[in-house]
């Protein structure tokens, strides 16, 4: 079992090979959520994820066995595969990466960029999981477990060690769990030097195969989720005893919570984070009484987020708070109208991102007209001073949902 005595070995191998990342109060969150919130910033490692701590101890342990020369074998679809081919590569490790064929290009070029050969298998992260099982063993090459091995968990549970010296006076530490590895060894450290402290898991709701396991609950598992770095369809054996005797409470979050997180740390903390990263702070908008009056440290897990899925987020966030909105102005259909209605909507303040004329579909008489804009403003208030603008004008106006 793993223990402080094994994760703080792993701080001192890390040294020097991982950066220690800021640990900081952000002010602004606090206010929001009524808790004092500190955030550990571990994706601005260099491969952009807290995975890089338990690779880098990992491939300390099998650089110095026998078999070592032979090289590493894992399977990851993100962030384990480029922390296991980023530290191979360092320490002069052949490394093999499989990855399932619906990868993202992206991903298997930064792997590939590590010096490790990625091999496509399987439409499924088992299926993937499988044929690296096998060719570990035609090749005799060393398998590196995401989560469920002692010396992952040892280097991951380094980000307690640097949270609690940068921040001492924590109570409470919400951590993401996926597999189990980051929470199972944050969690040992953690009780062994501050036993009272507080230990909460965030799983999303799609995914909540730890707090089943744990809890002995049967929420459905879901297919797919904006957090995939802990979208894991079975927990760990050794992180899951750890977690059932170490945390206090496990939380589901659900994707909307999770897109709004990932928002309010882009917005506000000015850093990029992917789903999994937001979950921890997700958990705190989900629950605010919970963590109340607290002092919280929130891992930041990592930054390695699709461009078109951060588009997606940064439009539907701005669409909730009602700064991008879809607006239908009803009226005669005749020339200068939609002249009218554009300097309207101009002399309100806000601008326009689309503009959509709807004859055939629509309810109104021949010679009406419905005309759809999507408008850029300042918030919902200025929105409905907007709608009230047109109408004073004359026009029938109404937001779209």
């Amino acid at each position: 079992m793993t223990t402080l005595n094994d994760i703080e070995a792993a701080a001192r191998r890390l040294q020097g090979q991982i950066l220690e990342t800021p640990c900081v109060e952000s002010r602004t969150l606090s206010q929001i959520v009524g808790a004092q919130v500190f955030l550990k910033f571990e994706n601005l490692q260099f491969t952009a994820s807290f995975k890089e701590r338990g690779a880098c101890n990992k491939m300390a342990d099998v650089a110095a066995s026998e078999n070592g020369s032979r090289g590493v074998i894992a399977m990851s679809a993100g962030n384990h595969a480029q922390g296991v081919a980023y530290h191979a590569q360092r320490l002069g490790l052949p490394a093999t990466i499989v990855m399932p064929r619906f990868t993202p290009g992206v991903k298997i070029e930064r792997t590939r960029g590590f010096g490790a050969n990625v091999v496509l298998h399987g439409d499924t992260l088992e299926a993937a999981r499988a044929h690296a099982y096998e060719l570990a063993e035609q090749q005799g090459l060393t398998f590196v477990h995401p989560y469920d091995d002692e010396a992952i968990i040892a280097g991951q549970g380094t980000v307690a060690l640097e949270m609690l010296k940068a921040v001492p006076e924590l109570d409470t530490l919400v951590v993401a769990i996926g597999g189990g590895g980051l929470l199972a060894g944050m969690a040992v450290a953690a009780r062994a030097i501050k036993p009272e402290i507080e230990i909460v898991g965030v799983q999303t709701k799609r995914f909540p195969t730890m707090v089943n396991a744990v809890k002995g609950t049967e929420h459905p598992v879901g297919s797919s989720t904006i957090a995939e770095g802990i979208a894991v369809g079975t927990p760990g054996t050794l992180t899951r005893a750890i977690i059932a005797r170490e945390a206090n409470d496990l939380l589901l979050v659900d994707e909307g919570d999770i897109e709004q997180a990932v928002l309010m740390l882009l917005e506000i903390e000015k850093t990029l984070v992917e789903g999994a990263g937001a979950a921890g702070l997700a958990a705190l908008v989900r629950y605010p009484d919970r963590f109340r009056g607290k002092r919280v440290g929130l891992v930041l897990s990592g930054g390695n987020i699709d461009p078109l899925l951060l588009t997606a987020i940064i439009e539907r966030g701005m669409v909730r708070a009602g700064r991008l909105a879809r607006v239908k102005v009803s009226s005669r259909d005749v020339p200068g109208t939609l002249a009218k209605i554009t300097g309207i909507v101009a002399e309100a303040g806000a601008n326009i991102d689309e503009v959509h004329h709807q004859r055939a579909f629509t309810l109104l008489a021949a010679q009406n007209v419905d005309i759809e804009l999507v408008l850029q403003t300042r918030g919902r208030p200025h929105l409905a001073q907007v709608l009230q603008a047109l109408r004073a004008a004359g026009f029938e106006a109404e937001e779209l949902h």
